[in-house]
């Protein structure tokens, strides 16, 4: 073998621009197919989750010691996911630069490896090789591939450190063996994969740091175990340096095994179907994807981002044509282990190294071992493609040795390297949106029924839903007894209003659920996703009031199921609610909270419960507890905000007023917030500053009911009517049977504007929608007293007493009235005063009466759970109410209202005076 020569400046320039090239256009992908789920679902991203959090969840953000959890533990990645976030939150552009950073470094790296076993050109070709290789697209265009990445690099320094673990006269150098062991650890924290890292130190020391051959290993042991002879000095150096990496790989598999629980992930016979088929399929079928990979390596022109489902059909008999490519394979894989294993060549080690590369990394995707998620999946053979091409280059090498060869090899070189290039570029294209990158999966493979399903969610996320069920119908024909596909129908037509054949496709999909068989645990034999299914029905037929027992009745069947499926405790709870059934929606939330107390949205919903009992301190709590885990929960800073206000507590209101500036803050387009600040500057008589949010919020939604009724009610309040008026016109625009509007308008037009006919229009109008109405009616009575006409409203104020005759003002004006009839000088004294009409600021409704509330606090904006989409998480909805007044009064604000009623007939008694001529 060569000594390892240094990489020049020139060389790595080299391969970063080339690097740059072929990726450049990744860019301006988004995020795609898993993407969604360990960028855009994942909360681990969020600043506001404990850095701990990410040493407890799996890459996807899912707990590992939940069920459920795919086990795929990869902090470090998700720690670099999370950087990401920091700087630019999910704007996809940086985390694609990222990637492809982190591909040329792994390119570099990847060069000053293949010095070791290959001369300075034909590195420098692997190397290149190694980065346009179009099978890379899925690792480095794909964000989650990032993994791979990560990996890689810590892998190959994991490697390059140990090759310097030889010191003088065969000593042992500890310090690269102790670096070594911790690169690998770190490289296995970036996935799993990088502890098969110590595979390939092991095969380095014996093979080529030592010069061992398989003749010379078989004939020292076979003497030693004759004892004919002793193992040599430098023998028991590698047995020592190989005990080291053995223990510390084996402390490594242990703590991975405490991770995940001793659990290994659920996977579905959709996901893997050879891995639940019987003896010999699965066999022939997992060693015939052997030479389908080899196959993606040696020819990536067809490229697909899923080969799961029916994508490889499997081998069910050693007939099978497919049997042969897979003999074929192991015999050429075979003479290569035989060549390099038996002779002491440099040629026969660089094969060696370059097989190890290409097999050991591999290995733990093989299915060969224990079953994966996956049949195939291009993202793994990140690694292996490193032996495929010093294999490549090597043989390049040999073949360009011979002149005659000379020319036409270099052309071939160039022609493959830059075709690999543009079907690279052209490959980066497919990732660019979702639809993209499964229309053209599809042109590769049309037999496999996710690949329909994600067309039709693409489509469905553009809320073309006639195009998403097309597909979505498509996927139920390819896979019949496909679960997610039949709940992915019933979904659509439920967005269509298609309710009937929404229910018969749950109902499809229900049939399809694997039956439960005594003592066999159920849950390890089903998709968590497809238990959504009993959720998805549930939430169909509860719509039908008279059906909310038999939708109860699926959600306790899922929880049967699977006790610890938390999503079935939170709907039930909501369900719960809508039956008026809070102590046992209660129950259903607290026992959702034994399984996840992180969980913001479900103290959330316990708090909207305690709401409903009739416990506002209990829900304030619930509220803070919400906001302690989540400190931009939004509904929660709303409801707690609305809820301090209402308790009438003053010391609350900076709380409350701090709360829906936060909120504001995350919803600037929401009217509600500033509405509610607006209320709030009211109730702390900050007049200027109740007028400023109450703008805000009827500028951001012009037919804001409340606002404008309040802010109306303000200039009333402050002296400014005239300002008040073109508020009221704008709101009778939108709302022409807002009563309080029309009494408001009624006394600003008879009062301000001495507009007689004009008030005399709207107490008309009030009469014409509510004829019960006292104050619109009492008000058309003194319109009657202004027009002189004392008959008229004189019956107008017996029809009026008839409709309540306890108001003793009534019966006074009345007495007046008639009073004044039979006095010959009834028209030369007003029985009320000019200012006053009995409404707004009168005798009946006290200023704090007429206040509106739009949103507020109430048990029906709970966060609802939607229908589930197959291979995807559900969203989560913020719901806002419609405009509502406050049902309540405070002990506080009773007083003043008896207060001013007080005052209204103190005023009555001075008209009587004035009008008795006192």
């Amino acid at each position: 073998m060569e000594k390892m020569a240094d990489i020049n400046l020139k060389e790595v320039t080299l391969i970063v621009g080339v690097v740059a090239v072929c990726y450049w256009n990744s860019l301006f992908c988004g995020f795609v197919f898993d993407d969604v789920s360990a960028i855009l679902d994942n909360k681990d991203l969020h600043p506001s989750t404990p850095l701990k959090t990410l040493f407890q969840n799996d890459f996807w953000g899912t707990p590992m010691s939940e069920e459920r959890s795919h086990k795929s533990y990869r902090p470090l990645t998700v720690l670099t996911f999370r950087l990401n976030y920091l700087f630019s939150e999910l704007t996809p552009m940086s985390y694609h630069l990222l990637n492809m950073i982190f591909h040329a470094v792994v390119s570099v790296i990847f060069l000053k490896v293949c010095r070791l076993f290959l001369n300075n050109q034909s590195s420098m070709i692997a190397s290149l090789l190694f980065a346009v290789h179009p099978i890379h697209t899925e690792a480095v265009t794909g964000v989650v591939g990032r993994a791979e990445l990560l990996s890689s690099i810590f892998f190959l320094a994991a490697f390059l450190s140990y090759t310097k673990s030889k010191g003088p006269d065969n000593s042992i150098a500890w310090t690269p063996i102790a670096l070594t062991v911790f690169l690998v650890a770190v490289a296995t924290l970036c996935k799993e994969q990088g502890i098969t890292v110590v595979g390939i130190c092991c095969v380095y020391e014996v093979f080529i740091a030592q010069g061992y051959t398989l003749p010379l290993l078989c004939t020292t042991a076979g003497q030693f175990l004759r004892g004919k002879g002793s193992i040599p000095f430098s023998m028991l150096q590698t047995l020592i340096k190989l005990i080291v990496l053995m223990f510390s790989t084996l402390l490594l598999v242990v703590i991975r095994v405490q991770v995940i629980q001793s659990q290994l992930p659920v996977f579905t016979r959709f996901d893997n179907p050879a891995a639940v088929s019987p003896t010999p399929t699965r066999q022939l079928t997992f060693n015939y994807l052997l030479p389908v990979n080899a196959w993606l390596l040696l020819n990536p022109s067809e490229l697909c981002c899923d080969w799961t489902m029916g994508t490889i059909p499997l081998i069910e008999s050693f007939l099978d044509v497919r049997n042969l490519a897979t003999f074929i394979f192991f015999c050429f894989l075979g003479a290569l282990g035989v060549f390099s294993l038996r002779y002491p060549s440099n040629s026969s080690k660089t094969v060696l190294m370059a097989l190890c590369l290409m097999a050991l990394p591999f290995i733990p995707a093989s299915n060969l071992f224990f079953p994966v998620g996956f049949v195939v999946a291009e993202r793994v053979l990140y690694v292996p493609s490193m032996g495929f091409c010093i294999l490549v280059a090597h043989g390049w090498q040999k073949i360009s040795n011979k002149s005659v060869f000379k020319k036409l090899s270099w052309v071939c070189l160039s022609l493959v390297i830059f075709t690999h290039a543009l079907k690279t570029l052209h490959r980066n294209w497919d990732w660019e949106s979702e639809y993209t990158l499964f229309m053209s999966a599809l042109k590769v493979n049309k037999n496999n029924a996710k690949l329909w399903n994600n067309v039709g969610h693409a489509l469905e996320n553009e809320k073309n839903f006639e195009r998403a069920l097309k597909y979505f119908l498509q996927a139920t024909h390819v896979q019949p007894d496909d679960i997610g596909a039949h709940m992915n129908v019933g979904r659509t037509y439920k967005n269509l209003n298609r309710t009937k054949e929404a229910e018969e496709s749950y109902m499809t999909a229900k049939s399809l659920m694997p039956q439960i068989i005594p003592g066999k645990k159920y849950a390890a034999r089903i998709a968590p996703n497809h238990l959504n299914v009993y959720i998805n029905l549930a939430n169909l037929i509860r719509a039908n009031e008279s059906r909310l027992e038999e939708a109860d009745q699926l959600y306790r069947q899922a929880i049967s199921m699977r006790p610890d499926f938390k999503q079935a405790y939170i709907s039930r709870g909501e369900l719960l609610l809508k039956m008026n059934k809070p102590v046992k929606a209660k129950e259903a939330y607290l026992k959702a909270l034994e399984l996840d107390r992180n969980n913001a949205d479900l103290w959330y919903n316990l708090a909207i419960v305690h709401i409903e009992l009739k416990e506002p301190n209990d829900a304030l709590k619930n509220f803070n507890h919400a906001l302690e885990l989540n400190p931009k929960h939004k509904l929660a800073l709303f409801n707690s905000a609305i809820l301090m206000q209402e308790s009438g507590e003053v010391r609350l209101r900076p709380e409350a007023r701090k709360r829906l500036l936060s909120y504001i803050n995350e919803e600037p387009q929401d009217a509600n917030g500033y509405f509610n600040l607006g209320m709030l500057a009211m109730d702390d008589k900050k007049d200027s500053e109740a007028e400023m949010w109450m703008k805000k919020a009827i500028k951001l939604q012009a037919d804001f009911r409340s606002a404008l009724f309040n802010l109306a009610l303000l200039y009333s309040q402050t002296a400014k009517e005239l300002m008040a008026l073109p508020v009221l016109e704008e709101l009778l625009k939108y709302y022409p049977d807002h009563i309080k509007g029309l009494i408001l308008k009624g006394d600003i037009l008879m009062n301000q504007k001495k507009d007689i006919y004009g008030a005399k229009k709207c107490f008309e109008k009030i009469l014409e929608m509510d004829p019960s109405n006292v104050q619109g009616k009492h008000n058309l009575c003194v319109v009657y007293f202004e027009e002189k006409d004392l008959l008229k409203a004189e019956r107008c104020l017996v029809e009026t007493l008839a409709l309540a005759p306890h108001e003793e003002y009534i019966q006074r004006h009345l007495s007046i009235v008639r009073d004044k009839i039979s006095s010959s000088s009834f028209a030369e004294q007003p029985i009320f005063p000019a200012g006053k009409t009995s409404g707004v600021e009168g005798d009946k409704i006290p200023t704090e009466n007429v206040k509106e509330i739009k949103s507020e606090p109430r048990p029906t904006q709970i966060i609802k759970t939607n229908d589930n989409k197959s291979q995807s998480k559900a969203s989560k909805q913020l719901g806002k109410n419609i405009d509502k007044e406050i049902p309540h009064k405070t002990t506080k604000e009773i007083k003043e209202i008896e207060k001013k009623r007080v005052a209204a007939l103190k005023r009555l008694e001075e008209i009587e005076r004035i009008l008795n001529g006192e």
